[in-house]
């Protein structure tokens, strides 16, 4: 999906709904005596609709493409004629998606006001109703992605298309491709004390009994102590979800689950400690919810892990053993040990690669690579991985490509891309004033002398 049309509609639709339901709550837009403005098929544009965008944009510091008050209402109608189309070509989106969407925003949001009651505050709305008016303006933005995908799906471009683009191009406009890096890695999980995996089943079972006993119930336990960010705010609830979504372990029990008023006993996934409650099946699938535990792993666990990689490393240095055997004998990382800890990386394209731009590695594994030279191994640090777990590492650099002008036979794949995005945006162009050619319009007279991106609004 093109880069430039997800920031562009993300922004819009996140903003809109910020802004488009406080009218009567926000003192510089409730002093906007409102109208209808623009109308768009059997869709109207209010003038607080423009005001509150304009104000938003202005705190966010965001740049319009053109004049502002004729950018902002053509940006909202451009909206309504995707929108328009998705609904008659019936794009689907996923509860389970718009529940996603919508919790990792609230989690960004609460991350740039302080905290939960300073945006309850800022909304003059609480949490729960928050979270219900942005399911359906995410489930438009949505909706309107979906159907950008759908227009644009089948454009490429041939090797011969490519190299005519850039035959002629002067050398200062060709793209320019960052610094990529080709990494491998050992990983070893520090050792939990039995301890520490003691107090965590305890904390567990305790919440069982809390539970079956009728003091509390799964989901008020699940938001306050489940260590999920993902689910702890729904109440520890997972929606309906295959087996092979779900950590085996996890799985095995959830699928075995019959009653939704019992908890399930404890288990042990590659996360930590759970517990679980049904809630329904349906066919393949099951929705469940469950707490999530994380044994805390002590600082002495965590020098010994690092020592263990220290030695690991001197031994390779000197060439005892090659990293490789190191990687596919030694190290923790499910993901990288049968591929001699060979990294990978998935593009937005869904395309798998081993090279990485720096800024697309852990940051910690980034800032040990950026001081290594080929073939060198870093010392050992302590990192967090994509499963949330604390383990230490190291790595070594297997290759380096330094930033550079594209050129076709080093980097088609980069030209490529523009080529199609570039097709991308002039075919959605060409679709928005297709349509507006064959949709009621009726603007406002103050309107008509606007510069607008796309012709044919006035009519």
């Amino acid at each position: 999906m093109s880069s430039y049309i997800h920031k562009r509609y993300c922004i819009f639709f996140f903003l809109s709904f910020i802004f488009g339901h406080m009218t009567a709550q926000n003192d510089s837009i409730g002093s906007v005596v409102d109208e209808v403005i623009w109308v768009v098929g059997d869709e109207a544009i209010l003038k607080s609709d423009v005001e509150a965008l304009r104000i938003q944009g202005q705190q966010e510091g965001m740049r319009w493409k053109g004049d502002p008050d004729c950018a902002i209402p053509e940006q909202i109608a451009v909206q309504k004629l995707y929108l328009n189309q998705a609904i008659i070509d019936s794009v689907e989106v996923t509860e389970a998606d718009i529940t996603r969407g919508v919790e990792q925003y609230i989690e960004n949001m609460i991350s740039v006001i302080g905290s939960r009651e300073k945006l309850e505050e800022y909304q003059k709305k609480s949490l729960s109703q928050i979270r219900a008016d942005l399911r359906e303006s995410y489930r438009e933005r949505q909706m309107v992605q979906g159907m950008q995908q759908k227009l644009v799906k089948d454009i490429t471009a041939t090797p011969a298309e490519v190299r005519r683009y850039f035959q002629n191009m002067p050398q200062d406009s060709l793209p320019f491709v960052p610094t990529e890096v080709e990494v491998q890695i050992i990983t070893q999980q520090p050792r939990v004390e039995q301890d520490e995996i003691n107090r965590v089943k305890e904390e567990l079972r305790e919440y069982t009994e809390r539970i079956n006993k009728g003091e509390t119930t799964f989901q008020t336990l699940a938001r306050m102590y489940s260590e999920d960010p993902g689910t702890a705010r729904r109440g520890g609830e997972l929606d309906y979800t295959g087996r092979g979504m779900l950590d085996p372990a996890f799985a095995n029990v959830a699928f075995s689950l019959t009653d939704p008023k019992r908890v399930s006993k404890i288990v042990e996934s590659e996360f930590g400690f759970h517990i679980i409650q049904l809630i329904d099946k349906r066919g393949d699938k099951i929705k469940v919810r469950h707490i999530l535990r994380k044994p805390v792993i002590s600082d002495d666990a965590v020098q010994k892990a690092l020592q263990r990689l220290d030695s690991i490393r001197t031994d390779i240095v000197e060439e005892k053993f090659p990293f490789e055997a190191g990687a596919s004998l030694i190290s923790d990382d499910k993901d990288t040990r049968n591929n001699n800890g060979l990294m990978f990386n998935v593009t937005d394209e869904g395309v798998r690669t081993s090279r990485f731009k720096l800024a697309d590695l852990p940051s910690e594994v980034a800032k040990a690579v950026d001081a290594l030279q080929v073939g060198e191994i870093s010392a050992p640090f302590q990192m967090v991985n994509q499963r949330g777990k604390t383990v230490c590492a190291i790595v070594k650099l297997k290759n380096r490509t330094e930033g550079h002008k594209a050129t076709i036979t080093e980097d088609f794949q980069v030209m490529k891309d523009v080529v199609v995005e570039k097709r991308r945006q002039e075919c959605l162009h060409n679709w928005v004033v297709n349509r507006i050619k064959s949709t009621y319009v009726r603007l406002n007279d103050r309107y008509r002398d606007c510069k607008f991106e796309y012709e044919g609004w006035v009519k």
